[in-house]
């Protein structure tokens, strides 16, 4: 793929997407475990596993042999953070956390969940 073109353009972009979010999340894990539902065992190890996960996808775009295992393994991160996601908005709902986050915000999250579901399954 000729990354000068919009098609290339895109898909680093995705890539680098994951790859800065994948490195956050070990940089900083702390700012990721208040974000973690109850119900999730080892908040921390999950943190940076998810983080390694991003990174080896954004990898994974890069390069064609493995782009497409690559976009559907990111498919199948997002519909995992999906649940974090609704779990969030739920708690925020009954007004049990995250009282300082706008509900239209957090509300938000869930369509750019299927809209990065989206833009990988282009890659796939």
């Amino acid at each position: 793929m000729d990354f000068l073109s919009l098609p290339g353009l895109s898909l680093l972009a995705q890539a680098l997407l994951y790859l800065l979010a994948g490195v956050a999340h070990l940089v900083r894990p702390k700012l990721y475990l208040p974000l973690m539902p109850p119900y999730l065992p080892a908040h921390k190890p999950l943190v940076l596993l998810s983080g390694v996960a991003e990174i080896v996808l954004g990898l994974g775009l890069l390069l064609p042999q493995t782009r497409p295992l690559a976009a559907w393994g990111i498919i199948g991160m997002l519909l995992v953070f999906l649940s974090v996601h609704e779990w969030m908005l739920r708690a925020r709902l009954a007004g049990t956390r995250y009282r300082s986050l706008p509900i239209w915000g957090l509300a938000l999250r869930i369509p750019l969940q299927f809209a990065l579901m989206y833009w990988a399954y282009l890659y796939t």
